[in-house]
């Protein structure tokens, strides 16, 4: 199937797609600093490019989106362009799997948090976090 925008169409929407200062991670940045939290944003030194890092005490978390990273209970395919969208969708769960297994080789605390969890219920992922923070110190 082909896709319905024209290549410029497509390319200026894709532009447009923010990979960083989500309001999702805009949000939880700016609850968890006001809560005296001290950390680094987007590092592009890590693998991954952690949302949110704390690497003294060897923490990273990451902020998913529930289509970019194929969330099990939100995703829908697209309905154009498969052969565009499946190896790219896919090749995004590789990489957090390969992401994840890099963290835990090396004994640092990982979390995900999905897109779904803060739009559901905001108070209990800010809660979330705080505890994995916390606890991994």
């Amino acid at each position: 199937m082909t896709d319905n925008l024209t290549k410029e169409q497509r390319t200026k929407n894709m532009k447009a797609i923010k990979s960083s200062h989500t309001k999702m991670e805009d949000y939880i940045c700016k609850v968890l600093w006001k809560e005296g939290f001290r950390f680094r944003k987007n590092v592009k030194n890590l693998p991954g490019k952690p949302d949110i890092a704390i690497k003294k005490f060897k923490i990273v978390i990451f902020l998913d989106s529930c289509f970019w990273h194929k969330c099990p209970e939100h995703f829908k395919k697209p309905k154009s362009n498969l052969e565009y969208w499946d190896p790219k969708i896919e090749r995004n769960v590789k990489r957090d799997i390969e992401v994840n297994k890099f963290y835990n080789d090396n004994q640092w605390h990982i979390l995900r948090i999905w897109e779904h969890e803060f739009k559901n219920n905001l108070d209990a992922t800010i809660n979330k976090i705080e505890t994995f923070i916390n606890t991994a110190k």
